[in-house]
């Protein structure tokens, strides 16, 4: 599967992503008409990315929010009490996104190669269509115990089709839980430093390829090389 058909198959909007936001956190958010939260709630979010990339959220001042949005503050506090509900609203949101799409690529394969593969891509696809959120999730999870928890969970995944992997003769053995880790890790390079691939005219698709030709070279068993 290339990106534009994962596309097809898990592309929601960030309208979509508000309206998910809005009916999560009715208890929370005091604006009882969901068209005109969804609508606030899509720039809420667009704004407090864009501050975040340029500045950082910690930086980030509720009137810089109230001047981007076009709302004051009073009506920017009908949505959250303050600047750790909006990060835990976002942090939660960008990690409902990866866990719901990742278990159903998990669900769609038994065989441990074509799963580790899949969940390899997903992951730097789903970065691509949702980069604002991954990138905000990553930069901002210094002391946030939820993200730590997301990091080690996509991890874990990576480690546990590697030792299934193993045990079938699928994969060589080895430190696995160490090879989910720079599995990861490259997987975050893909939208922390996309500035890079851009300048090399690397697509998303020539990077996930590339990435599962590592994969491939050093994970696969003998003799399992032309099941890829």
């Amino acid at each position: 599967m290339d990106y534009k058909e994962f596309k097809k198959i898990y592309e929601v909007s960030n309208r979509d992503i508000s309206r998910e936001v809005y009916r999560n956190n009715k208890g929370i958010i005091l604006i009882k008409k969901e068209k005109t939260a969804v609508n606030n709630l899509e720039k809420i979010f667009n704004a407090v990315f864009n501050i975040s990339y340029k500045k950082g959220f910690q930086a980030m001042s509720m009137r810089a929010l109230s001047q981007k949005t076009g709302m004051s503050l009073g009506s920017l506090y009908a949505y959250f009490k303050g600047k750790e509900d909006l990060q835990d609203i976002i942090q939660i949101q960008g990690w409902s996104i990866i866990k719901k799409d990742l278990e159903k690529v998990l669900k769609s394969h038994n065989n441990p190669w074509e799963r580790l593969k899949a969940v390899i891509k997903a992951h730097v696809f789903l970065s691509e269509l949702f980069r604002p959120w991954f990138y905000f999730t990553f930069m901002e999870a210094r002391n946030i115990k939820a993200v730590k928890s997301m990091e080690d969970h996509t991890q874990k995944i990576l480690t546990n089709i590697l030792v299934e992997g193993e045990k079938q003769g699928v994969f060589k053995p080895g430190n696995h839980e160490l090879t989910a880790s720079m599995i990861k890790a490259m997987q975050q390079e893909w939208y922390l430093k996309r500035w890079k691939y851009k300048k090399l005219n690397i697509s998303v698709d020539q990077f996930a390829g590339h990435l599962m030709g590592l994969v491939e070279a050093f994970c696969l068993a003998p003799g399992q090389e032309g099941c890829a």
